[in-house]
């Protein structure tokens, strides 16, 4: 097993002092010696009806099988089989036999090595040992409780698919594969985290990823160095290209659609078992503002949605900034009737512009985070009642201003329209606020200056963050600001160092 002579140096030395005996009774003996203290271990001894020395033991974890199929395929034959008095126990060949003509298990392994053996019963399968013979049969068996396919709760649409990815990676596998049913579409299988060993699958269709970005990946993820994987957030992290930037370089969704509409620009998907989220690289900037609902529907409407989606993003961060330079600093810039209105609620109020600012967008982002760890139905009231009321209740009081409520609502409204970038928003928000405060509107061009910057400079895996935003060849910019019609879209985005560019097929050129 990989991740047992790599990295898996807790089992290894457990069982350098074992090795695989000929004896049922020993090499039961063993194993309860390795499993020891652990309950949930089932080891069953089964003879066969008709000749009684043919001794058999299973080994497997309690609640990680199919316990209908082990019994049914595994047990009811082999003790009901009707075996020749002439075949010798404990022989290769009748292993050979038994894995062949009796067990009627699809899915069924030979092994002789002690890591691989443990290994299997850890991930879930059955281990099938013979007496007098110093190997062992793993059995594909597993069955365990999962969640049932439901409604993505991060990525909800008014039109489109309504399944969403659960904790099991064959079941997301399965979503996949349904929507490209193409031998084209590669599945390679690795474990990571030295004691979780948790699987991982790379996904991507082979004449169109990268496979320069493939190899970097797969080089990536054997230098990961942890012990366990919860989830792919984990190994987003541990293999981004940019790990101090605020903006995610890799991207990560719930629905199968979106990851299938990502394999088809030639990217590549990470799914792990246990996560029901997947990992898509490389990630441009623009693909922030886009949804899966944006090629279901007219692409007029999707178009105007997603501009709507860029305007909020740069309002989210540059209202509270720009109304503490203007009041603060350049009120020749604000009209005079305005400029009166704001003078005239900022009267009573006793802090200075840029701490009612800090104290408003705190107290928003704590109501906003109070309602994300509650039900659902009440982290709604909460954020919504518990804004309005803190906020009249502060201006009341003369703790802020009435302007300065407004302004964070729209901050607070503008931000929701981009859940994918919710965190860099907040960060360059409250960063923005202290360099406006500090030197006006100068301050807050200096500080757009620097995130264009840092923009520029980022990438995901070799592919540039914000390619195609300042491109302007039309098949670049043809999803990026506006959605254009599908029949305008007949190739697919060079950036992605994809290998066949063209979506259409020979017989569709006169409509190109």
């Amino acid at each position: 097993m990989k991740n047992l002579e790599s990295g898996g140096t807790s089992i290894a030395n457990k069982t350098s002092s074992y090795s695989l005996s000929t004896s049922l009774d020993d090499t039961l003996a063993m194993f309860r010696q390795i499993f020891s203290n652990d309950g949930t271990l089932r080891i069953r001894v089964i003879e066969n009806a008709k000749c009684s020395s043919i001794r058999c033991g299973l080994i497997f974890i309690d609640g990680m099988i199919d316990r209908n199929q082990i019994n049914e395929d595994v047990i009811r034959p082999i003790t009901s089989y009707q075996f020749d008095e002439s075949e010798r126990s404990g022989t290769a060949e009748l292993m050979d036999k038994i894995r062949k003509q009796v067990f009627n298990v699809s899915d069924v392994t030979d092994f002789t090595d002690l890591d691989e053996i443990i290994a299997a019963i850890i991930s879930g399968k059955t281990v099938f040992l013979l007496d007098g013979y110093s190997g062992a049969l793993s059995i594909s068996a597993q069955g365990w409780e999962i969640r049932a396919i439901s409604d993505p709760i991060t990525e909800t649409v008014t039109r489109g698919s309504r399944e969403g990815f659960t904790e099991s990676m064959q079941v997301n596998l399965t979503l996949i594969r349904r929507r490209i049913q193409d031998s084209d579409l590669k599945f390679i299988f690795l474990q990571v985290g030295t004691r979780s060993n948790t699987q991982t699958c790379l996904c991507y269709l082979e004449s169109l990823a990268s496979p320069d970005i493939l190899k970097e990946l797969q080089e990536r993820l054997k230098k990961v160095e942890i012990d366990h994987i919860l989830d792919t957030g984990y190994i987003a992290e541990l293999i981004r290209d940019e790990p101090y930037s605020p903006f995610e370089t890799i991207g990560s969704t719930e629905r199968p659609d979106t990851v299938v509409g990502k394999l088809m620009e030639g990217r590549i998907a990470l799914l792990i078992e246990g996560s029901p989220f997947a990992l898509t690289l490389p990630y441009v900037f623009v693909e922030n503002f886009q949804t899966s609902e944006d090629y279901y529907m007219n692409f007029y409407f999707a178009s105007f949605n997603r501009i709507l989606r860029i305007f909020g993003a740069f309002l989210s961060f540059s209202i509270p900034a720009g109304y503490v330079a203007l009041v603060t600093y350049s009120q020749e810039m604000v009209p005079t009737q305005l400029l009166l209105s704001i003078a005239k609620a900022r009267m009573d109020v006793p802090f200075p512009t840029i701490v009612e600012a800090l104290l408003m967008l705190t107290v928003f982002e704590i109501l906003r985070e109070a309602g994300s760890r509650i039900p659902t139905n009440v982290g709604q009231a909460v954020s919504i009642v518990g804004a309005l009321v803190l906020g009249q209740a502060a201006v009341d009081a003369r703790i802020v201003s009435a302007p300065m409520v407004i302004v964070v609502g729209l901050t607070g409204i503008t931000t929701l329209l981009n859940p994918k970038i919710t965190g860099p928003l907040i960060i360059i928000r409250f960063l923005l606020l202290c360099m406006a405060s500090f030197m006006g509107i100068y301050g807050y061009f200096i500080g757009m200056l620097g995130l264009v910057v840092h923009l520029m400079s980022l990438r995901s895996f070799g592919v540039s963050y914000m390619i195609g935003v300042g491109s302007i060849r039309p098949q670049d910019i043809k999803d990026t600001l506006v959605r254009v019609p599908w029949w305008d879209m007949y190739l697919r985005p060079a950036v992605i160092g994809v290998r066949n560019m063209k979506r259409k097929s020979s017989r569709n050129k006169g409509r190109q």
